[in-house]
């Protein structure tokens, strides 16, 4: 369960992956309204300010679990496509520090006042989201049922192990037995 929760070496298909999304989107609005409702109850809707809020330790604990999450969401889904999260996320998040510096620089390239962020920006998110629901798996073979586990290989042929080793030694493959 915690390779899971902390999987960034798992694979997470497309429909686990939207599923998934979905499930943490309703788990989050159920956080939010709860602390909505205790942050009420202690205190009348004109007295509270959003300085006071910030302040407030279980709204840094749900954004820090939602970060979290998404990110090990995404990060399988990335693994799943055969692309390296190592690579891709600091890349995606290079792009968006630049988006929003461009964006504060330039005021005429954002979006809009209220925006942080240029086209390019919102272009760029709208393809990582597309390519991490729509973007068939590395296997393409067919879903895999545990995502702990690589896709099979063909019987016949030898692992990379038994590659590189008859490489080394100049000699025939080590017979697999299965």
């Amino acid at each position: 369960m915690l390779g899971f929760l902390f999987g960034f070496n798992a694979r997470l298909g497309r429909l686990q992956f939207f599923l998934a999304s979905v499930a943490l989107a309703i788990v989050m609005t159920a956080i939010c309204f709860a602390i909505a409702m205790a942050s009420l109850r202690t205190s009348s809707p004109a007295a509270v300010r959003p300085e006071d809020l910030m302040k407030n330790w279980a709204i840094i604990a749900a954004i820090v679990f939602f970060g979290l999450a998404t990110f090990t969401l995404q990060s399988m889904r990335i693994r799943d496509i055969g692309w390296d999260p190592v690579c891709v996320i600091p890349a995606w998040f290079a792009l968006m520090i630049v988006d929003h510096v461009a964006a504060g620089r330039f005021p005429a390239w954002a979006i809009g006042q209220e925006h942080q962020g240029t086209m390019v920006g919102g272009i760029v998110n709208l393809g990582l989201m597309l390519a991490l629901t729509f973007w068939p798996s590395a296997g393409s073979e067919g879903s895999y049922n545990n995502p702990f586990q690589p896709p099979a290989r063909a019987a016949n042929k030898p692992s990379m192990s038994s590659e590189r080793l008859a490489r080394v030694s100049q000699g025939a493959p080590r017979p697999t037995w299965s």
